[in-house]
């Protein structure tokens, strides 16, 4: 039997906003997560958790679109700048930074810091981008202006400039270093969007045709000893059937055991280095069971399974 790798330091660092998103709640997803007891849970695996509490910002204002057609920009700003912030500071420390949102726009924050650290210590950035939609609009083309829908298209340079460059580097990772999982819910100018740009996606019909395993193991295949796997995991990948606590919810996602097993093989590489953990929404969930899922997830991706395996 192989030893088990020590485990990280982790920081969590509750985002508590959201104003990317299309409808209220995913501003009380953080504390929903520790109702269920996110850093209990990871402490049984051996973690040593650093809970820094909730960021503090700018409220939600409900805006209009603005003329460049997206909303509450200036409060996605400063929510993404002070969590890029805190990500940044949690990696200089040498902890797992976990951020605990919030809507998906946060995401731009938090993977600008991930790539700003792999960048000054020479480090490869892959994401796994765990989600029913491809979050790869651009201001111009946005159906409804959420920025929460523009994450993807900011990191690779193509959002507002404020966020595109919030990492130092335009874009602030290329493309490729993304592989998008689970996707169902694609308007017609991401299609557009995922050729342009290369994303790697496996969509819902990869997962039926190959099974959860072999596009798992074509995810991770060329990830390398030097490399930071960074997962942003949206809460609306999962089936509503067992997740029902998300804003933006779509038939066909994966369930519990292909949920599991994506984790689960996530944790054997051993190159998790950086987590998101976005769009839950307790407003619309039921006694908090998909908080409770999640947890069980994320147990499942540091590194708890059913058996010790070789």
């Amino acid at each position: 039997m192989h030893q088990a790798q020590a485990q990280p330091h982790v920081t969590l660092i509750g985002v508590p906003t959201d104003v990317g998103a299309s409808r209220l709640g995913a501003a009380m997803g953080p504390d929903a997560l520790r109702v269920a007891q996110l850093g209990p849970a990871l402490a049984q695996l051996g973690v040593q958790v650093h809970d820094i509490g909730n960021l503090a910002g700018p409220p939600n204002p409900r805006g209009a679109r603005d003329a460049a057609g997206m909303r509450n920009l200036a409060e996605c700003i400063a929510w993404n700048q002070l969590t890029h912030d805190a990500v940044w500071q949690a990696l200089q420390q040498g902890r797992l930074p976990i951020m605990l949102g919030g809507d998906h726009v946060l995401a731009t924050g938090s993977i600008s810091a991930v790539a700003r650290h792999c960048r000054a210590k020479g480090q490869r950035l892959r994401v796994l981008w765990l989600d029913a939609h491809s979050d790869c609009n651009t201001p111009d083309n946005s159906p409804s202006g959420n920025m929460h829908g523009m994450p993807v298209a900011s990191l690779c340079g193509l959002g507002p400039r404020a966020l595109a460059e919030m990492s130092g580097a335009v874009p602030a990772l290329p493309a490729s270093a993304f592989c998008q999982i689970g996707l169902r819910s694609v308007d017609m100018y991401e299609k557009h969007m995922i050729r342009e740009l290369g994303l790697h996606v496996f969509d819902m019909r990869a997962i039926d045709e190959l099974g959860m395993r072999e596009v798992m193991r074509r995810a991770l295949a060329d990830l390398g000893p030097n490399d930071h796997l960074h997962v942003s995991f949206d809460v609306d990948f999962l089936d509503p059937d067992i997740a029902p606590g998300t804003g933006t919810p779509v038939r066909g996602g994966p369930n519990y055991r292909e949920a599991q097993l994506c984790m689960e093989m996530v944790a054997d590489t051993g190159r998790l280095g950086s987590l998101d953990i976005v769009e839950l929404n307790p407003a619309l969930d039921l006694r908090n069971q998909t908080a409770e899922l999640v947890v069980d997830l994320v147990q499942s991706l540091f590194g708890q399974s059913t058996l010790a395996r070789e």
